[in-house]
């Protein structure tokens, strides 16, 4: 659990930041080069070098450079670790607010009966 932990804590953070965000939403469409990554971000080349960095570090984004271009895609595994561990708080929200909405019709039902 240790080493999720860690791996859920890369991208978390790695997702805390809108312009990583728009990189990834970008990404979503398919590979990109990272020229094509920059245009729509107000920063420097390396800014957002520096950005890309932190994607692959948390492994939402590998890269692969082919002469002077180096092109970008999403990584998988890291963003379904993400989405399961989400969707596992989620199922306990919803089993919560499940007993609490039978709780508030019990009470419902003893207040129309007595």
């Amino acid at each position: 659990m240790p080493n999720q932990s860690t791996s859920l804590d890369l991208t978390f953070q790695a997702l805390a930041d809108p312009a990583r965000r728009k990189m990834l939403e970008r990404l979503s469409r398919g590979p990109a080069a990272v020229s094509e990554l920059a245009l729509p971000l107000t920063m420097s080349l390396p800014a957002v070098l520096q950005h890309l960095t932190v994607l692959e570090t948390a492994g939402l984004v590998t890269s692969a450079k082919t002469g002077r271009v180096r092109t970008c895609q999403i990584a998988g595994p890291a963003l379904a670790e993400a989405l399961g561990w989400l969707d596992a708080r989620r199922a306990e929200w919803e089993a919560r607010f499940d007993r609490l909405e039978a709780y508030l019709n019990e009470l419902k039902e003893g207040d129309s009966n007595g």
